[in-house]
């Protein structure tokens, strides 16, 4: 009897979530054979409890990367040839919306599918920038970070039923770049955005507990100081730094250590943007680039550089004809295949 009744829970379950507008492209993808990432004390591990250091990059928006016609498997092994271990998919709101469900998870899986065959694991990003709290977010010519908490919220429903069980996917990003602009997208307190955060969090871990959802704080992603006093009330997740070498004047290792690297001593950390512009004025490898890597890899934390692409910068990419890489796409490559720094005292 309990096993008849089991069986009809879950078709009634079922059907109560298709008549919410739940449908095939929301059901779990295939998993792919790739070991299961998770949070044990302040590192990400493997399913051995072996420490896993993270060097990977983002890729442009798939929805993007299609209307270009440069949506292909070769774009990821490109991806590999560099060094990387871990791959950001970024998914535009607008983008979400104009390819609708399953036209998107389609993109994803293609995504998801290519990374397990060789090797990296996947984080998918919400990437929106801007105030979730007051609905207000940074103009773009598009549109692009135009969203609302119910079409948020919505998305990492569909995303955690979609891709439970499926190893590939280590990290979910719950939100890019957080900011209020000083005041020009509105207020929100740092209570506010944790409150949120854990929202999001509870509707993931309504379907899918394994994946590990990554927190941002203010400043763009960069300011992670908020998480010294109210760290978000949830177990087995990490937190996430963006920092570009415009977020602070130099000497840069000391503000770093206050802003973000402090959260390291007791939790895992993705610097899941660092990147600069070949040319520009933090180039020089013995500047921004080999300090930057080498600060995060001392203090244990993983990074990815942004961005493996010919338009969006900072760039890359010099053409996708033969993934002719610019000097700071070279620069990383060196650094994926370098040792890993020491740990800094």
């Amino acid at each position: 009897m309990p096993l008849i009744m089991n069986k009809i829970t879950l078709a009634l379950l079922s059907l109560a979530l298709l008549g919410n507008g739940l449908r095939a492209a929301d059901s779990p993808a295939k998993p792919d054979q790739l070991p299961r990432i998770s949070v044990k004390g302040n590192h990400f591990v493997d399913p051995s409890g072996n420490v896993v250091l993270f060097r990977g990059v983002s890729v442009a928006d798939p929805g993007t990367l299609a209307d270009r016609g440069q949506w292909n498997r070769e774009l990821f092994v490109a991806v590999k040839e560099l060094g990387a271990n871990l791959v950001r998919l970024p998914v535009h709101p607008r983008q979400w919306r104009m390819k609708g469900r399953e036209g998107y998870f389609k993109l994803l899986d293609q995504a998801v599918g290519w990374c397990g065959e060789l090797g990296m694991h996947v984080i998918i990003d919400w990437h929106s920038i801007g105030n979730l709290q007051s609905g207000l977010f940074q103009i773009s010519d598009n549109g692009d970070y135009e969203t609302t908490q119910a079409e948020t919220f919505d998305f990492w429903r569909r995303a955690s039923i979609h891709f439970k069980g499926n190893t590939t996917v280590a990290f979910y990003e719950l939100f890019n770049e957080p900011t209020h602009f000083g005041g020009m997208l509105g207020t929100m307190t740092w209570t506010e955005w944790r409150a949120l955060n854990e929202e999001m969090i509870g509707i993931i871990r309504f379907s899918d507990r394994q994946t590990v959802p990554l927190v941002a704080g203010f400043d763009w992603a960069y300011d992670d100081t908020g998480f010294r006093y109210e760290p978000i009330r949830a177990d087995g997740i990490g937190y996430v730094t963006h920092p570009y070498p415009n977020k602070r004047s130099q000497p840069w290792e000391p503000k770093w250590e206050e802003d973000f690297a402090f959260l390291s001593d007791k939790y895992p950390m993705i610097a899941t943007e660092i990147g600069f512009e070949a040319g520009g004025p933090y180039s020089d490898q013995d500047d921004y680039g080999n300090r930057i890597t080498r600060f995060l890899e001392g203090h244990g934390i993983s990074w990815m550089a942004w961005v493996f692409d010919t338009e969006w910068t900072p760039r890359m990419l010099k053409s996708f004809d033969g993934f002719v890489l610019r000097p700071d796409g070279e620069f990383f490559k060196e650094a994926m295949h370098r040792p890993v720094a020491a740990p800094s005292e």
